[in-house]
């Protein structure tokens, strides 16, 4: 597929060839407009039973099922369920932090690989992929469409995001509960370091506009491990003030603050019905969207 194009450094065709074995699944019923892979909340023309219901004047003779006639002497119209195709929006995080790593990879560098990944595994199976990068607001956005060569401006538009400036990824999640009309999987990368009350109101509006919603948390090891030992000045990478401390002072109460806001985030996820992945950015990006992948295979086809 990427024959005479420029590569890609987010994306390794040994690894979209390894993924490519496992399907993309939606967790709650779609609404696209051809047919596809994904549950629908309407009835259809599957191979799946979905129920009987009594014939009406002006239903299709044809779906008439003459074995429950014979059973019941009346007429009932067999009903199967729908599959329809995905709309997949990525909603990727391009604030200044993003920016951050200390193990050869920044986030965004790791962002980049799983939105391209999830891109080209719609795309293949027939799904719509948009993209939505914020910082401050929403920089740029790229509607879903299911086609190869929108698929080549997904990868221009990650290629070109740059990661600078604060974050408001509290309103831009409400923002795009209201703009994003039909249901769909919204992917959401970024390293989340927002208050998590605010988040609940964001995950809540979302799922109460039906969309299927999971989380990317993406963290460096050192946020979680905290290793520095020499006295450090630490900046704000999305413009707030520097810190200079020593960090064996500082060390236990970041652990304490850190291990709640995690605490705080996970009880969220649980309760809102977040698809929630936290991620260390030095773990193959294979591995994540492949637990990501399969535990949809197990949640798939809620109506």
């Amino acid at each position: 597929m990427f024959t005479g194009r420029q590569p890609r450094e987010f994306l390794d065709t040994k690894i979209l060839a390894r993924l490519a074995g496992m399907p993309l699944f939606a967790r709650r019923a779609m609404q696209g407009n051809v047919s596809g892979k994904h549950t629908s909340p309407h009835r259809g023309a599957s191979v799946e039973f979905a129920e009987y219901r009594k014939y009406v004047p002006g239903d299709d003779l044809r779906r008439l099922d003459w074995r429950a006639y014979g059973r019941s002497d009346r007429f009932y119209i067999k009903e199967f369920e729908a599959d329809t195709n995905l709309r997949c929006c990525v909603v990727l995080d391009t604030s200044g932090s993003m920016d951050f790593g200390t193990t050869g990879t920044t986030k965004i560098q790791y962002a980049r690989q799983i939105a391209a990944s999830l891109g080209y595994l719609a795309v293949q199976q027939g799904d719509a992929i948009g993209l939505h990068c914020f910082a401050d607001g929403i920089v740029k956005n790229v509607p879903a469409k299911r086609n190869a060569a929108h698929l080549s401006l997904i990868f221009d538009t990650l290629e070109q995001a740059i990661p600078e400036g604060p974050t408001q990824l509290i309103s831009v999640l409400h923002e795009l509960a209201e703009t994003i009309r039909q249901r769909a999987l919204i992917v959401v990368i970024s390293d989340f370091f927002v208050d998590p009350a605010e988040l609940r109101g964001c995950f809540e509006h979302l799922r109460f506009r039906k969309h299927d919603l999971a989380a990317f948390q993406l963290l460096d090891p050192a946020e979680l491990e905290f290793t520095f030992q020499r006295p450090t000045r630490f900046l704000d990478m999305e413009g707030g003030p520097a810190i200079f401390a020593e960090p064996n002072v500082i060390a236990d109460r970041y652990q304490t603050a850190l291990n709640e806001y995690l605490k705080q985030l996970q009880q969220i996820v649980l309760e809102t019905g977040v698809d929630y992945h936290r991620t260390r950015i030095d773990e193959p990006f294979e591995q994540a969207l492949m637990r990501f992948l399969v535990g949809r295979t197990r949640g798939r086809g809620v109506r």
